[in-house]
């Protein structure tokens, strides 16, 4: 039976952490390996931590360089065979996500799986703000703005290990480029599992959320320079238009 990793990275989380937590051991999936990373919380996101201590598998609680350090801390603390990144603002929408990510891996023989999404308000999550349905990936479809939601995004450790981790130089585009070079770059076989598996909280101002998708346009660019890859015209236009979107109904 495959083995599931789901990572969860927290810093002064506690508001939301729990819930994530429930969601992921609540899953009927039988083999999954929760990591919980955290950043050296100052609330009470340890004790939340400790109250499910004895089913979480492994648990670190020390200072990063951020986000996609964490990430990668638990990328290698993990020994599944499939890894997955669940954020302390989101969680699973029902109790068998894993069962049907585990069935998508073996019925497609896939080295990498996502799905759909629904951004929530962050106080009532019952309540839809955006949907992000992926659909089917193409080879071009990266040239014309497409990206997955990176928390329905599961990929198998071994093409971790062989095309690299997080990249940590990146602050807000590590995920957009780490599928661009899995996907895109190394052309790794993906499956499209067409369900609602993750509900993320958006919180704030639109506003906010629109210029810091704006200005995370340079680094979308440096993402495909990393790469040694040149965008199509309109890539670079039209995937901030996209993200910006998923705000609005």
């Amino acid at each position: 039976m495959i083995k599931i990793s789901i990572i969860t990275v927290t810093y002064n989380s506690a508001q939301t952490l729990e819930h994530t937590i429930q969601s992921v051991l609540s899953q009927t999936y039988p083999n999954v390996e929760y990591i919980i990373v955290d950043g050296k919380s100052s609330d009470n996101t340890l004790e939340i931590i400790e109250k499910y201590k004895s089913r979480i598998s492994q648990f670190v609680s020390e200072k990063d360089d951020g986000l996609y350090h964490a990430i990668n801390k638990g990328i290698a603390l993990a020994t599944g065979d499939i890894i997955g990144i669940l954020h302390a603002d989101d969680f699973f929408i029902d109790n068998n996500v894993l069962a049907n990510v585990a069935e998508t891996f073996s019925t497609n023989k896939a080295d990498a799986v996502y799905a759909d999404l629904y951004y929530v308000d962050k106080d009532n999550t019952d309540k839809i703000i955006r949907t992000w349905k992926s659909g089917v990936y193409k080879a071009s479809s990266f040239l014309w703005g497409w990206m997955p939601p990176h928390p329905t995004f599961f990929v198998k450790k071994d093409a971790y290990t062989k095309y690299g981790l997080f990249n940590t130089t990146l602050r807000s585009a590590a995920d957009y480029e780490i599928m661009l070079r899995l996907l895109f770059k190394h052309k790794i076989k993906v499956a499209y599992l067409p369900k609602f598996i993750v509900k993320m909280r958006v919180g704030g101002q639109s506003n906010a959320s629109i210029n810091n998708r704006v200005k995370a346009n340079n680094e979308d660019r440096l993402a495909w320079k990393l790469n040694n890859l040149k965008p199509h015209f309109f890539t670079l236009t039209l995937k901030p238009l996209r993200k910006i979107t998923q705000f609005f109904k």
